[in-house]
């Protein structure tokens, strides 16, 4: 298993290092694809971003986007917080699949077919990227650990209770 994810990884990643670099080369465009959905989240950026000294246009949030996109995918390319990186990529990946790739707007035929396929492309990887998301590499999770911790701590706080009662 190791051998896969040492493969995988790289494998998942190129794509969004790539597309994150190219979008960088050619941010103009992709603001211009990115308008309506960064129009419609306007509201929900502006509430998250309100602490910040300044407000994020259009522009920079596609190169947030994008950068979330490179760093992400060197990490989770290099093994790095892995978990993480795919969490992130997979949250990268919704705006830019709603602002890349609207088929259901597209006249031509061919067009809307190829939209499409890149459409559920993104939905695949993203499906990909939530599997990494939860690969504990064989470990046992957080949230397992906790709960074992906690039922450790109850019996061991049910024997002390025992001892301390009269019997």
């Amino acid at each position: 298993m190791a051998l896969v994810r040492m493969l995988a990884r790289p494998m998942l990643a190129s794509m969004f290092v790539n597309g994150g670099i190219n979008t960088l080369r050619n941010v103009d465009h992709a603001t211009q694809r990115a308008a309506p959905v960064t129009a419609r989240l306007a509201p929900v950026i502006d509430r998250a971003t309100a602490s910040l000294p300044v407000a994020l246009d259009n522009k920079q949030l596609v190169q947030v986007n994008a950068m979330v996109q490179i760093v992400g995918g060197a990490m989770l390319a290099t093994g790095r917080s892995p978990r993480l990186s795919a969490l992130a990529l997979a949250a990268s990946l919704v705006p830019t699949t709603f602002a890349g790739h609207r088929f259901w707007e597209e006249q031509d035929a061919q067009q809307r077919a190829n939209q499409r396929v890149h459409f559920l492309k993104n939905v695949s990887l993203t499906g990909g990227l939530l599997l990494a998301a939860v690969d504990t590499e064989g470990k046992p999770s957080l949230a397992w650990r906790a709960r074992r911790q906690a039922l450790e701590a109850k019996k061991q706080a049910s024997r002390t209770a025992s001892k301390i009662t009269p019997g």
